[in-house]
């Protein structure tokens, strides 16, 4: 558990961060949330938002964290979590369970998610295929 005296207190505002490009996937955007910095690198929380319409998607990954959750805020994105295609729609919270394999493949020019793992410095890694992936829907 976190103790007090290991984290800052912060408070984020819009106008306060931009979304940038130069995070895990440069199809997406990213607004940091100060999260890292207030914790030490313990937490990172930020904002994702679509930048270009899906073409291969992110490929089959795990991750290498302790605790990750996706809250849909906007839109939709689907999902392969292992041999399970999962449609992750506005409202919904998915908890990435350590070392699952997975590969997001498909989204709507909308989709906004807000993404918390921890660490913050956690790593992706390719994996081998798991199952056949379908293809993206078109952006008109």
């Amino acid at each position: 558990m976190l103790k007090s005296a290991d984290t800052l207190f912060s408070h984020v505002k819009p106008a306060d961060s931009e979304y940038v490009s130069g995070g895990l996937r440069d199809f997406f955007l990213y607004r940091d949330l100060g999260i890292a910095a207030a914790t030490h690198g313990k937490v990172i929380a930020h904002l994702v938002k679509a930048n270009v319409a899906p073409q291969k998607g992110t490929g089959w990954h795990r991750h290498e964290a302790d605790f990750q959750i996706v809250i849909m805020l906007k839109g939709w994105a689907r999902f392969m979590y292992e041999d399970q295609e999962t449609l992750v729609s506005a409202g919904d919270c998915v908890h990435q369970r350590p070392g699952i394999r997975h590969y997001l493949f498909d989204y709507s020019p909308d989709m906004e998610y807000l993404e918390i793992v921890s660490p913050a410095d956690f790593k992706s890694v390719d994996v081998d295929p798991v199952c056949a992936i379908p293809d993206p829907t078109p952006w008109n």
